[in-house]
């Protein structure tokens, strides 16, 4: 009896797994044993970048910040408003309305609310606070949930705020030395819009929205607080002086 002659042949397929495949002389396979490895795939595709480009966000403290300015100057617009309403009310009454606000001949809400400067737009202003200051809420909401706005979003925002401050900026202006009497929730206003006037625009800054040297990128990067509270610094040392002899006395 002839020995028949055994080879071992290894059949691959795609190389997913082993076979062990034993051959005769007359060519015709046998398998013998299968044995299975573990099947490399080729690596995935590296994911797209989440966001896209020329976009920006905020941090979590830009956008609390966002959302506590525009909070507490849509909280003046509101009582504003109402108060508004309630003496022009009182008005049609033939009664006499006095704003909680009102505390002296100088602290006097009612004196800025019956002023002509008090309704610029033919409405009253603290109407239009209504609107703004609740697209800032809103701009803060986005970027705490981590949206991402593209440059004309910011720059248009910029663009608000400056309008904003440049707003208020006029309104003290007539406070202090043409209506001469000061409203503390009109104040309050004034010193949230600073406040988010110069944090967007060294957000801008810092992003590369707005041009600017290097210098000024690094000195919004590190102390953009100086600005605000050197902007409200002023402001209050203007009140002090208009009426100091009213504090003083």
């Amino acid at each position: 009896m002839s020995t028949e002659r055994w080879t071992h042949a290894r059949v691959r397929h795609n190389e997913p797994c082993q076979r062990n495949v034993q051959l005769s002389s007359d060519g015709i396979g046998v398998m013998s044993k299968t044995t299975v490895k573990a099947v490399d795939t080729e690596p995935e595709p590296e994911r797209a970048e989440a966001t896209a480009p020329g976009t920006a966000g905020g941090s979590r403290a830009f956008a609390l910040l966002l959302m506590i300015t525009g909070a507490a100057g849509l909280l003046a617009a509101w009582v504003i408003t109402i108060d508004k309403f309630k003496l022009l009310e009182a008005k049609v009454a033939g009664k006499s309305f006095t704003p909680g606000c009102s505390l002296n001949p100088v602290v006097s809400c009612g004196s800025v609310m019956e002023s002509k400067q008090a309704a610029v737009f033919g409405f009253p202003n603290p109407m239009l606070g209504l609107v703004a200051y609740g697209i800032v809420v809103c701009v803060g909401v986005s970027l705490l949930a981590r949206a991402r706005f593209p440059r004309w979003y910011w720059l248009t925002f910029n663009a608000g705020t400056l309008f904003g401050v440049s707003f208020c900026a006029w309104l003290m202006f007539q406070s202090l030395y043409r209506i001469n009497a000061l409203c503390l929730w009109c104040s309050l206003a004034w010193v949230a819009t600073i406040i988010m006037f110069w944090y967007v625009t060294s957000f801008n800054i810092r992003n590369d929205f707005l041009p600017a040297p290097r210098w000024l990128k690094s000195f919004f990067g590190e102390f953009t607080w100086v600005l605000p509270a050197l902007h409200i610094g002023i402001i209050g040392m203007l009140v002090l002086t208009r009426w100091w002899d009213f504090w003083t006395s």
